[in-house]
């Protein structure tokens, strides 16, 4: 078994059996198997491609906690406010009380990124990230889009596809404020 393998690529369609394996950039492919993999590290961009399955007893973890989608945006939106889908391209910020065309809250570090190479914001689609709110909020609360743009509060009566998430935090200003929400949860 190696323990430690340094290298800015792997191009090779023999099975390894390794620890660790530390990258300062570059990609793992054709690797038919690495096995007893403790760690994979690199310290810029690090493209594996193929087809992996995780075996049982096995996790993939990540440091922050949403799926996001990048849309094309007609404007540049700050993370945690509160998008629809429309405007002059996919997405645009919400400006309408409890509209029904909820695409998201745009993330600030998404764990997981679809439609990587589309240009536009990661938009959230399902997990925790920071939303900005504004009203009385109680943590569980449905929230929705409120008048003000891109900003959400929460809603007792939640039309179908208004809903934006579940708040995880009290919150009680008529200033806007960020709190995180649960995205997808209704």
């Amino acid at each position: 078994m190696v323990t430690k393998v340094r290298s800015d690529n792997f191009d090779s369609d023999l099975s390894m059996s390794i620890d660790t394996i530390t990258m300062a950039s570059g990609s793992i492919t054709g690797c038919n198997s690495i096995s007893g993999l403790e760690s994979l590290t690199s310290n810029g961009s690090c493209t594996v491609t193929g087809t992996y399955i995780l075996g049982s007893n096995s996790t993939f973890q990540a440091t922050y906690a949403d799926l996001a989608e990048k849309y094309l945006s007609d404007d540049f939106y700050e993370p945690g406010t509160v998008v629809v889908f429309g405007g002059k391209k996919e997405i645009t910020i919400s400006t309408e009380a409890g509209c029904r065309n909820i695409a998201g809250v745009i993330s600030s570090y998404p764990a997981y990124i679809l439609n990587a190479d589309c240009q536009g914001p990661e938009v959230a689609l399902l997990g925790r990230v920071p939303c900005r709110v504004v009203g009385t909020i109680k943590k569980g609360d449905m929230m929705i889009a409120s008048s003000i743009p891109g900003v959400a509060t929460a809603s007792d009566d939640p039309k179908l596809g208004s809903v934006i998430g579940k708040a995880l935090a009290d919150y009680d200003s008529e200033n806007v404020g960020l709190i995180e929400v649960v995205v997808g949860r209704i």
